[in-house]
């Protein structure tokens, strides 16, 4: 690709030389080799990173559009937080992806079929929208918030795709509502009348088709006169924390992750805690650590939580290792995914603990999937199913001192 077919393939005005900083920047690279050295799926890709970029600023067109890099990048941002030279490497890679659908290049099958699904049914699954709360039914109690829906509230819980229709997930939402209900939240969910959030279309290059996703959510937030959403899934928190503002105005609503608000409730003493024995170690998922910058709020809910020991593995913070869910990689090539995470779960064994913490649906179902494919002994949890089980704890501590006492 010469430099003036990708500007106009980008759709950026030549007439007025506008030329974004970023692509400045990569036009800049001096072929350190960082980004494939941290990388989480280069192994996998038949050009590295740096190779990309250099076949890009050598106008190898053909070559860049066949290539299969950018379709096995987890978005994850490793390699773009540790470029010495300060390139938007991970925004290069869905860029590309964008620029491969407007060519007409070979886009990996499943990656159309989830663009489609996602315009047509309102979420990835294909389910039909309106049964978003099915993951309530098993509930003994349902909130109300969620069965029946409130109103009005101030708080909306945004439960996401994943966690709506996908059984693996569902315990998730379940923790969350019934900590909410236990702190005296008066919270509500959009049932039916939440879409995706459009972040997969994001990543998978299709980015200009979410917008009206984005719009309607915004609507029935305002509707429900909420100033705060809360989410369990860091990849809808960093649409509508970082995407959604660039399509349209979302002043006077406060976007929280769920870890940060329980982390707020916490220091009001809302809760009761009772001791879980276990040691866990805590991986931090991508798009609510390097990507929001989200790291001390799920620490501190777990370092609440009375008897529990906290692991740090090796690569933790900012220097997390990607569970390799990311990016629609699973979509792309499931093997990639499962390698990607035996590789992170050989870091949670050196620590000694046999359970891994995630704040992140999808990070919980890609290590529990890469444990069974990879006959590893690790358990994963989420933050919130671990909080939810001290409470529980609580409660039976306090029903067992009822019945002696009485």
């Amino acid at each position: 690709m010469s430099e003036v077919m990708d500007l106009e393939a980008l759709n950026y005005d030549l007439a007025q030389e506008v030329v974004p900083e970023w692509w400045r920047k990569l036009l800049s690279c001096m072929q350190c080799g960082t980004c494939s050295a941290t990388c989480p799926t280069a192994y996998a890709m038949d050009y590295t990173p740096r190779q990309l970029w250099q076949m890009i600023r050598l106008g190898l067109e053909a070559e860049v559009l066949t290539s299969r890099t950018f379709w096995l990048c987890t978005v994850c941002k490793s390699c773009q937080v540790r470029c010495p030279r300060g390139i938007r490497l991970t925004d290069t890679m869905v860029a590309l992806k964008e620029y491969a659908h407007r060519q007409g290049a070979e886009v990996p099958e499943l990656l159309v079929t989830l663009g489609e699904t996602v315009l047509q049914h309102h979420n990835i699954s294909g389910d039909d929208n309106k049964t978003r709360l099915i993951w309530s039914q098993n509930l003994p109690d349902p909130p109300m918030g969620v069965n029946p829906l409130r109103r009005t509230a101030e708080v909306v819980y945004f439960v996401g795709c994943v966690s709506a229709f996908y059984p693996r997930a569902y315990s998730i939402p379940q923790a969350l509502v019934q900590v909410l209900d236990r702190a005296g939240v008066a919270f509500t969910t959009l049932g039916g009348e939440e879409l995706c959030c459009g972040y997969p279309l994001y990543v998978a290059g299709l980015g200009e088709r979410m917008a009206e996703l984005a719009r309607h959510n915004l609507e029935r937030v305002r509707g429900v006169g909420a100033k705060r959403v809360v989410f369990s899934c860091p990849s809808c928190y960093y649409a509508w924390s970082h995407l959604y503002p660039e399509m349209m105005d979302v002043s006077g609503l406060q976007f929280q992750h769920a870890t940060e608000f329980l982390a707020e409730v916490l220091t009001g003493g809302k809760l009761p805690l009772g001791p879980v024995e276990m040691a866990v170690t805590y991986h931090d998922p991508c798009d609510l650590g390097r990507k929001s910058g989200v790291y001390d709020a799920p620490r501190e809910v777990l370092r609440a939580i009375p008897g529990l020991e906290l692991r740090e593995m090796e690569s933790s913070g900012v220097d997390g290792m990607c569970c390799g869910g990311g990016g629609d990689v699973e979509i792309a090539d499931r093997e990639v995914t499962v390698s990607v995470a035996a590789r992170r779960l050989a870091q949670v064994q050196a620590t000694g603990a046999n359970t891994v913490v995630s704040a992140c649906q999808q990070c919980k179902r890609t290590l529990q999937e890469g444990a069974r494919k990879n006959r590893i002994r690790v358990r994963a949890i989420d933050v919130v199913e671990l909080l939810w089980l001290s409470v529980q704890t609580a409660d039976q501590i306090a029903e067992d001192e009822q019945a002696v006492g009485g």
